[in-house]
């Protein structure tokens, strides 16, 4: 019986070839995009699971309260793991505190290498089960011993055996190579870290430790992690050590309300980021938002299914008739028309993995992941398959039941008619189908106008022709006069200055500011950024007030220049002139500058200080191009001007402007990803349209010969076919735009700077599907009214 069914179906795909193909091709495509999606899903479900105990690993973060907002962040203090320890120490299996993955020059022989590592204490390797290649876990017990990364290990000693070869850090400190493990997951949060050192060395260097740091309750510069023990549970542990630093800081401290919290390893990915003291889901609404096109995606292919074989039900009425007619049972017929949905979703299904195979490699591009196929994996084939098969049973449920409820004796009679009535699911169908492609549509627009909002926003400094050198060792620092004397007399270059931050970026922040008038119970958390003399023209300053540095006035090392939105915080009505006070010292206000963006673009910018600083090692040096320079030209002398003093040194450069840009990073992915997303939502709806639109002029082909010979044009006839297609889009464009907007302005609200909702983004959405419907339906619409009447009304 399923022999013959197969049969059945295979002869009828064979007969029917535009039909079959509209459907294969539809759900083929509509596969691929859910396949896609749920592989990305997977990979952002699955971020930093790499350790055998990942559900107990967790990162200490700890909170604070400045001017009646909570603020969160990683960086923690080097007495707090001493203290856990101390008092709840049956709840911690491990713990392991380390420094910020910055960058570091690694050398053996004549190769030089700019990777990021960390300084970790030596429980880490076994708290991440780390898998190494070369030495085991206690490879980090000597304070100069170093573990690499495999793709690092082969950089720097090829096949050669690496274990027990000496590797310099920065130009100063050897350090003996003591294991090599296997590259962390590309989806992981330690994805990068190409080498590990020890804390206890960091720990015990004056020049990266000041040794008053190690009892110092307020420097929060460095970062713990802790494995729980395997009776503990982290929410109660959470509760347990939330007061903790209120018992240990000073009064100082005590002010902001200080609190410590364990965020989950699980947890990092998806809530990356806290609010007012709350993890917030920041990834996982493009997961939600991703897993939601991709079911909308797929269900527009199933209802491209279900239109164009309950639209041809006439012509398999009389089939349905003699079956039933001869014996056949109504779930006979049902198992029989599932079959051939079936069929049909299984080779839609082989297709599908083709093109995945085919599109994953631009799909990571653009996603920026290293997702493949997991061949080997059970699980991957059962899903696969039960993918395909519900798939099938979606697309095919309707149809079955519709086709095998007709009447043999009113088929058998002739009198079957379908009736206006029985169109009425299709039309509801296709408004469906076009009321998810319009919010797509729309959805893209409004995402990549917030990208494009915020890229215009005024920054407060001139990118252009900016450029940032990172510096590691002091080798520029000790002859930075020299060094940009020699710049400045190349003719290429204006200015050259150094920061402790970059313009796009802030590393340093402090709460210990005071001003005239300062409420005692406010407080308020300051970015604080020492220069050199000429950075203000190095970056382009905007004054609104007062007036820059001057080298030439010996006062103005002691001198400070705001942010607009540092003086909004302070309330000062005339800040130039006034004396601020930064722990023990005090700073003349000198001028005021417009606020530079230089974190998140889409945040209220940082009330910000910045002041001389008279020493500069592992900072930044911000150069700016002479305008009219060739950029070639200025950065082959700028990177001759590094080799020169600091020879030891990779050249590594940056233009703030590529910089500034990679700010938008996530949100262009998102953009792309949902822009390809909804190209492909319109084009099953249309190949839906198309094989609608073909089947309805073969259906009234006769009508269409007698309306051309009693005197209908080609246009009237053209208009007659579209007209009820384009009543069901514009239905569908009154159900979309609602949605859209609520949509949208839900997804808007996670920016505090956002643009408004477009208007014309509907109307493009709009137009531009009329444009594409019209010209699918316009397609074999012609093709009818164009055919000979001679022909038309000799087919029966």
């Amino acid at each position: 019986m399923h022999r013959n069914y197969l049969k059945m179906a295979l002869r009828y795909l064979l007969k029917n070839k535009v039909h079959s193909f509209i459907n294969i091709a539809g759900l083929s495509v509509g596969m691929t995009v859910a396949m896609l999606i749920g592989l990305w899903i997977r990979d952002e479900c699955t971020y930093d699971r790499f350790p055998a105990h990942y559900e107990q690993i967790a990162q200490v973060y700890k909170s604070q309260v400045f001017n009646g907002e909570i603020k969160t962040g990683r960086a923690i203090s080097i007495p707090l793991p001493g203290a856990l320890k101390a008092r709840y120490g049956e709840y911690f299996k491990q713990m392991a505190l380390t420094s910020w993955n910055w960058g570091h020059i690694l050398s053996a022989g004549d190769k030089k290498l700019l990777q990021r590592g960390n300084f970790m204490e030596a429980t880490v390797p076994e708290m991440f089960s780390m898998h190494m290649l070369r030495g085991d876990r206690k490879a980090l017990t000597d304070p100069h011993s170093m573990i690499l990364s495999q793709t690092v290990a082969r950089a720097l000693f090829g096949d050669a055996n690496p274990m027990g070869q000496l590797v310099k850090l920065d130009n100063d400190q050897s350090f003996r190579v003591t294991g090599v493990y296997e590259d962390f997951p590309y989806n992981s949060d330690f994805n990068g870290i190409s080498f590990i050192a020890p804390w206890e060395f960091y720990l015990n260097n004056p020049s990266l430790v000041k040794p008053r740091s190690k009892n110092d309750w307020g420097d929060n510069s460095y970062q713990l992690y802790v494995q729980l023990a395997d009776h503990a549970d982290m929410e109660v542990v959470n509760a347990k050590i939330a007061d903790l630093s209120l018992q240990e800081v000073d009064a100082f401290i005590k002010q902001y309300n200080p609190k410590i919290l364990l965020h989950p390893m699980s947890r990092w990915h998806l809530y990356p980021t806290f609010k007012n003291g709350v993890a917030v889901g920041d990834r996982l609404q493009y997961v939600w938002m991703f897993g939601i096109i991709g079911v909308f995606v797929l269900l527009l292919a199933c209802i491209n299914f279900m239109n164009l074989t309950t639209a041809r039900s006439e012509k398999r009425a009389k089939e349905v008739g003699i079956r039933k007619s001869i014996g056949s049972m109504r779930l006979q017929l049902v198992a029989q028309f599932f079959t051939e949905s079936l069929f049909v979703t299984m080779i839609a299904y082989v297709l599908a993995i083709g093109f995945v195979l085919l599109l994953l490699p631009a799909f990571n591009e653009v996603a920026d992941k290293q997702i493949a196929l997991p061949w080997r994996n059970p699980l991957f084939w059962l899903a696969g398959l039960s993918f395909a098969v519900l798939t099938g049973l979606i697309a095919g449920t309707y149809p079955a039941f519709y086709l095998s409820s007709f009447q043999p004796v009113k088929v058998l009679k002739g009198s079957y008619k379908a009736g206006k009535l029985a169109s009425m699911p299709r039309k509801v169908l296709v408004v469906l189908q076009f009321s998810v492609s319009v919010t797509l549509i729309i959805g893209t627009i409004v995402v990549f106008r917030q990208i494009q909002y915020a890229r215009n926003r005024p920054v407060g400094y001139d990118r252009e022709g900016l450029v940032t050198v990172p510096t590691i060792t002091a080798a520029i620092a000790d002859h930075f006069a020299s060094f940009r004397q020699e710049l400045l007399t190349t003719g290429k270059i204006d200015e050259v200055a150094f920061s402790t931050s970059p313009a796009t970026g802030v590393n340093n922040n402090t709460s210990s500011i005071r001003w005239p008038g300062k409420d005692p119970d406010m407080t308020v958390d300051f970015a604080n950024i020492g220069v050199s003399f000429g950075f203000g023209k190095a970056v382009g300053w905007q004054f609104t007030a007062g007036r820059d540095f001057n080298a030439g006035m010996a006062t103005d090392s002691d001198g400070m220049v705001l942010n607009q939105r540092a003086v909004e915080y302070m309330g000062l009505k005339e800040p130039v002139g006034k004396t601020i006070t930064w722990g023990d010292h005090q700073f003349r206000v000198l001028g005021i500058v417009k606020d530079m963006v230089m974190q998140n673009p889409y945040e209220v910018v940082m009330p910000t200080v910045f002041y001389i600083r008279d020493h500069f090692m592992d900072n930044y040096v911000s150069i700016r191009i002479r305008p009219g320079t060739s950029a070639v030209a200025a950065v082959q002398v700028i990177a001759d001007m590094c080799r020169k003093y600091d020879p030891e040194s990779p050249v590594n450069y940056k233009f703030a402007d590529a910089m500034y840009e990679e700010k938008f990073r996530d949100e262009i992915r998102v953009g792309k990803l949902a822009g390809i997303f909804a190209l492909l939502a319109i084009f099953i709806s249309c190949l839906g349209l198309f094989g609608m639109a073909s089947f309805m002029a073969e259906q009234r082909t006769k009508e269409l010969g007698i309306r051309k010979i009693l005197g209908a044009s080609v246009f009237n006839l053209w208009g007659m076919l579209s007209k009820e297609f384009i009543i069901l889009v514009m239905i569908s464009f009154l159900v979309a735009m609602p949605l859209a907007h609520v949509g949208m302005a839900v997804w808007l609200e996670r920016y505090t700077y956002r643009t408004v909702m477009p208007w014309w983004a509907f109307v493009v959405a709009a137009g531009g599907a009329m444009v594409i419907t019209l010209a699918t339906v316009s397609v074999q619409g012609i093709k009818a009214a164009m055919m000979n009447p001679v022909k038309s009304l000799k087919m029966e």
